[in-house]
This record gives C-alpha cells, structure tokens and sequence, in this order.
C-alpha cells in the first residue's frame, strides 16, 4: 500500500505529560483520567500541546501530494453562483445569493417580482463587510413584519455566541439597539413590528476580557426577553425564566395573527416540548409589564413535540408525535384544551417531516419515505391530498411561504442536483415552474450513477438504507477508494444532497461515496431514533460497521481503501468505530467530535445531550457510556485483535478553536491518549499510520465558517486520506 509510512522514517510524536493521579470513581469503577489538563484552554501547556500538534499535522500534509490539486479544483467548482429560496415580508423579496467564492452569502431585496420572476435585488446586508477575513458571519436574521427593520446576529470566529443589531430597510441605517450574550435563539418579531423576543444568558464575571468561544463553562439558565426597538438591553424585559431547571432551553413563536406568543420549553436535545401560550397585547408589554408573562400551560410535560403548523383564532394545528413515532398534524381549541382531534393521521412508512399553511387553507407537507422527500399539498382544514409535486429523487431543502400568499418556492437537490428553486402559483390552480436553477461549471451528473441499497444489520432484523454514488461503469472488483459518511443521531436524518468536494473525489480519486442512514437518525420517526440513543447507541456503530462490510463483501472497496467519516456526534460515531474495528478502515476523517462520553455534559451546552446519550452521573447510563466512549477504549490492536488488525487506520481529529459546542478539549484528549497508547515507544510498535489533529484557528463547529476555511479544510482532510490509501490523481 502505497502510505505515508511506507515513504518516509517514523513520525516523531511529541512527549505530552501524562497525570496518572487523576482517578474518578464511578460508581465503584475506578477510571483515570490522565488528561484532564487539556480541559484548561486558557493553560500555557494546553496551547503549547496544540502548537507541537499543528506542526506535526503540517508536516504530514507537506506530504499529501493531492492536497495542492485537491485546493485547486475545489475553488474552480466552488466559484458558482448560489441562491436561497425568496422569502416575503410586507411587499418586498428577501433572498440570499453568493457570486461564487464570497466568503458569506449576501442578503438582497428585491421590491416585487418580474414578470418572467426572475430577482434582480439590491444588497440589504454584505457579512462579507463585517471582516476582512471572514470570521464574522451572520448567525441568525428576521425581518419585521412590515418590512421596515431586520434584526440579525452576528458571531466572530464560529462560537455560538451571537450579537443581535438591527438594521433600518429604507436607508440600510444601522440603529443604536445592540444585544449581547445571545445564545441558541431566535429572533421572533411581535406583528406590530415594535420589537421581538429572543434568548439571552446572563454576563459572564470575565465580561469583556473573555475570548468568547473558548469558554467551556456550563450554559445554564436561559432567559427570555422582550426588546423594544431603540431602547437599550437594560431595559428589556424579561419574560420569562426557570431557576429551578436551569437547563432548559426555551423558544417563543408568535402567531400569524399576531394574536398570541407560544412558548416551547425543551429539556435537551430530545424530540419533546412543554407548550405553554399567552393571548397578549403589545401595550401591556409597553405599559411595563412588572413579572413573567403568566404563560397558560397546554402541555406541561416532557411526553411528545408539538410545533404549531397555524391556528385560527383560538383553533391550532400541531405536528406532533405524540402516540405517532411518524408524526402526525392534530388540532385543539385553547377553549376546549382537553380535546385534540387527528388532522392528518400517522402513515404507516412515511414521516411526517414538516408542513406549511400557505394560501389561506392549503398546506406544503413533506415526508420521508426511504430516505426520499415526497412534497404535497393538502388541505388545511381536512388535511385531504390536492396534489402531488413531481420532484425527482432528492430532498426538499427549502420551503419558503406564507399562509395569505398564493405563491411558494421550494428549494430541491440531490447527490446530482446542485440546486432548482421552484416556484409554485396556487392561484389559481396549480402551476409549477423552475425560477432558478443553480449551474456548476465543470460539472456533468451524466458521469455518475446513485443507487440505494438496504444492508442487514447485526441484529438480523433491521434494514440500514445507504445512498452509493460513483462515477458510472465502475467494476466492482475491490480496486476502488470509497468514502463513508455517517451521523446516527438526535433523530437527525441524511438525505441526498450535493457537496462540489464529492464530485471532485468522485472524479479526480475515483472514489465511491456512501452515505450510510444508520439508527439514531430520524429517516424512520422517531422509533429509529430510539433504537440508536440512550442504551441503544451501541446499534448506530454495528449499523455503521455492517455498511462498511457490505461495500467490500459487494466488490466496491476494500478495507485499506475504505475511509469512514463524521462530524459532531458522527464524530463519535467514527471514534467508536476505529476502536471496535480497526481492521475494517484504511482512514479515519473524525470532525468536532463528541470523545470523552463521561464528562461531556459538564462543559457548555453539552448537557442538552443527556437525553440522547445518558450521563455518566448515573450508575445503569454510566455503563451504556463506558463501553463505547472513544477516550476510554483505544487498545492496541496488534495484542486485542492480533488475527484481524495490526494496527489502526491512518486517523485525523478535526477541532477548532472557537468550537463552544463541542469544545476541542474532546479531540485534544482523545489525540494525546491515541498517541500514548498507540505511538509510544514500543518494544514492538506496529503503528505506522499517523495519528494526527488538524486544530483551525478562529473557527467553531461549523455554522458560519467563510468559503475559503471550506476549501482549505477539505483539501487538507481529503489530501491526507488520498495519501493515506494510496490514491493518486486523476487528471
């Protein structure tokens, strides 16, 4: 296998201080924690670890003969002009659009549409203006509801954090109203368009000497304001707030009518919410509303989601899953609370994904069925089917409408669609047309062929649906690289959609891509999500693990040429996976991942995650935790498995700096107890694969990471895997 480790002497790994003091008992289970000192992101040592880390992760890039051609071809088919779907506020058009390689997208404005409905809008807001190197990015944005004021936040360097500012539309004027230490919020305007609610945490004691987004201290108590336009935060009123349960997160709506605000109360990251509702007028807000607004509780307890679809005067429609894994639309009166009535009842294969009043009694849905978005229209009130929309294969990535238009666009792609934004006239009748469709260079879908195939799982009874796409022709003889990708979690699912770096791997490495719809995820309600959290997780890495074996027991792959990859909670899912098989992988891409399973709820928002996974505090979950955790069962392969595996797969940790989701001390931690255990001077060290962390500096999770942070990272990751397995370029 033509490696890193066959061309060149041993890496030299740094020697980093191991704390063999540090012991914690759970629950009779005595577990070191050599480590710990990498949690302390402010310690001298930590950025000194970090720095030797860097160099070291450089040096085996300088070998990466791809990455220049990977960076090359990445930024020739990222320069394409991209487009959101059009949303309306009062008379005028908002969308968003990118030239090509701007490091933001832009929003515009646009007074009415064409007669041929075509956009020609003025730039309402450039993020691109915030930063010179584009690590301002725009969060968070809402327009009043008369068009006249946008309330948008912005954070630095990819943390969470967000400041919220408005913006006057006439004159792009920017008002004084400045708001801090926002977090996981909305930005919810009241129908008066006098100001809007949204989710604050209180100051921290470092105040402006903090980094913000290096913290890693706990988020807890949340609270929700109400702020007037023009006046300052101080004098926000607050709204609402739960001491007694200081992890709960909240998020207000307001009606179309503009009649009540609701108040959805959640406990983590589960697929359950409280409901409480308030029937207010602006002017006892401005009168100086003296407590909390006395909320009426609908639902007061943890038992299922509901997310009001619309609601005439007192009457609401609801999606829910309550006694419905799938989801299903229901309905009740606040007058007669106790009786709520099935609008639209469960399917028995497809899951209710979403639906949206749109002209006056119609609605969009979508659902999922094997993977696949079915779009509808339907009847609001009766929920019966008007009509089917004739999509191809893919996903519905945006639905942009209101409940008084007559006119809808929805956004679609695919593993071969970059992007076709429809635009729907349901007045009268039904007229169906594309307004844009977005072009990529370079690019021909006729090359390449998608199927999905279904594989056995461990258990024997359960189906795991996997999307493979390749270029077309190809033998299934073994000889191919091939690329997995995963995420098994808080009941999020992958569906098809168009990545340029795939096309590029796809086309340039011969790569064959799999995605693989592992449980956890929600391709199948809420059932599927279940059998893939709490006790359960263990059948996301089995599922993972089988679709690995099936794309080399049908000829696409082979173990050396398979690499696995995953971000955030996929991030564990390819920690687990290298520690249960190594034998299986030639490569391990892991991003921002969830590593030490027994102290990830003590730092920042990690506690919302207790409802997926369990917490370590409990005796029953810390054994689910402990068997699986990625820090906590990396073992030699050479004396665990000294049949099937000699060593691990090429891996590289990806974190950043600013990531205060999952903070980086999970991959720093995981990366000093691979290299120990692995890569330590051995009497007999069968590691030769690198162990290496790619650390970005001012980035985060993800969310608003500017063009050129893209491009350079996926050549970087893709440029180490292409050495990794041998793969050369394909001109």
């Amino acid at each position: 296998m033509d490696s890193l480790s066959s061309l060149s002497s041993p890496l030299q790994y740094p020697v980093v201080r191991r704390d063999d003091s540090i012991v914690d008992d759970y629950h009779g289970v005595l577990v070191p924690d050599p480590y710990r000192w990498l949690e302390d992101r402010e310690s001298e040592e930590v950025n000194d670890f970090i720095e030797k880390q860097v160099q070291l992760t450089d040096s085996v890039l300088q070998k990466c003969e791809t990455r220049d051609s990977l960076r090359e071809k990445l930024t020739d088919l990222f320069d394409h002009p991209r487009y959101g779907a059009p949303f309306r506020r009062g008379d005028s058009y908002f969308y968003y659009h990118n030239t090509g390689l701007q490091a933001h997208d832009v929003l515009y404005i646009q007074d009415s549409l064409n007669g041929d409905g075509d956009l020609e809008g003025n730039v309402l807001l450039d993020p691109n203006e915030l930063s010179d190197d584009g690590t301002v990015a725009l969060r968070i944005l809402s327009v009043s509801e008369d068009a006249k004021y946008v309330a948008y936040g912005i954070s630095s360097s990819g943390s969470d954090w967000v400041t919220i500012k408005v913006m006057r539309i006439k004159d792009r004027r920017l008002e004084d109203d400045t708001l801090l230490w926002v977090k996981f919020s909305s930005i919810c305007w009241t129908k008066d368009s006098k100001g809007f609610f949204y989710n604050r945490y209180s100051a921290p004691e470092e105040g402006e000497k903090l980094d913000v987004g290096t913290e890693t201290n706990a988020n807890i108590n949340q609270e929700l304001y109400y702020h007037f336009l023009g006046t300052n935060q101080s004098d926000d009123i607050l709204c609402w707030n739960d001491p007694q349960n200081p992890n709960h997160l909240s998020q207000p709506y307001v009606t179309n009518d503009g009649k009540y605000v609701l108040l959805y109360i959640y406990d983590g990251c589960s697929s359950v919410n409280k409901l409480y509702y308030y029937e207010y007028k602006t002017s006892q807000l401005s009168n100086g509303l003296k407590g909390m607004i006395p909320f009426i509780k609908l639902v007061d307890n943890f038992d299922a989601e509901y997310i009001v679809v619309s609601n005439d005067d007192s009457s609401f429609t609801f999606r829910t899953n309550k006694d419905a894994p799938k989801y299903k639309l229901v309905r009740v009166d606040l007058n007669e609370p106790s009786i709520w009535n099935d609008v639209l009842p469960e399917e028995d294969k497809d899951v209710l994904l979403s639906a949206n009043a749109v002209n006056k009694d119609q609605m969009i849905v979508r659902y999922l069925r094997d993977v696949k978005h079915v779009v509808q229209l339907r009847d609001l009130k009766t929920g019966s089917l008007l009509h089917n929309f004739p999509f191809d294969i893919g996903t519905a990535s945006e639905i942009s409408c209101r409940r008084e238009d007559s006119i809808a666009f929805i956004g679609f792609t695919s593993f071969l669609t970059p992007k076709i934004i429809y635009q729907c006239n349901l007045k009268p009748g039904f007229e169906l047309r594309i307004f844009r469709e977005v072009v990529v260079h370079g690019f021909n879908r006729e090359d390449f062929i998608v199927g999905q195939v279904f594989v056995a799982s461990k258990d024997g009874r359960t189906r795991i649906p996997a999307f493979i796409v390749s270029r077309k022709g190809i033998s299934l003889d073994g000889s191919h690289p091939c690329l997995l990708y995963g995420y098994g979690g808080f009941g999020c699912s992958l569906t098809s959609y168009f990545d340029v770096s795939r096309v590029i791997l796809m086309k340039h490495l011969g790569v064959v891509f799999c995605l693989a719809n592992i449980r956890g995820g929600g391709e199948y309600g809420e059932e599927w999500h279940k059998d893939g959290s709490l006790g359960n997780k263990m059948n996301c890495f089995d599922d993972f693990i089988s679709v690995g074996e099936y794309l080399v027991d049908y000829g696409y792959t082979q173990p050396r040429k398979l690499c696995i990859e995953g971000g955030s909670n996929g991030g564990l899912l390819v920690g687990a996976c290298i520690n249960q098989r190594p034998d299986l992988f030639g490569c391990a891409l892991a991003h921002v991942g969830v590593i030490d399973m027994l102290r990830f709820h003590k730092f920042t928002i990690g506690h919302a995650w207790i409802p997926e996974f369990g917490c370590s505090s409990k005796e029953e979950e810390f054994h689910w935790l402990i068997k699986y955790s990625p820090l906590h069962n990396v073992r030699r392969p050479w004396e665990e498995f000294p049949v099937k595996a000699s060593q691990y797969p090429s891996t590289m940790l990806l974190t950043a700096d600013h990531d205060d989701r999952v903070v980086p001390l999970h991959s720093l931690k995981m990366l000093a107890t691979m290299q120990h255990v692995l890569c330590s001077n051995l009497e007999k060290n069968m590691q030769t694969n690198p162990i290496v962390g790619r650390i970005e500096c001012k980035a985060g999770h993800g969310a608003g990471r500017p063009t050129q942070k893209q491009i350079d990272e996926a050549a970087d990751r893709y440029g180490f895997m292409a050495k990794m397995l041998g793969i050369t370029w394909i001109p």
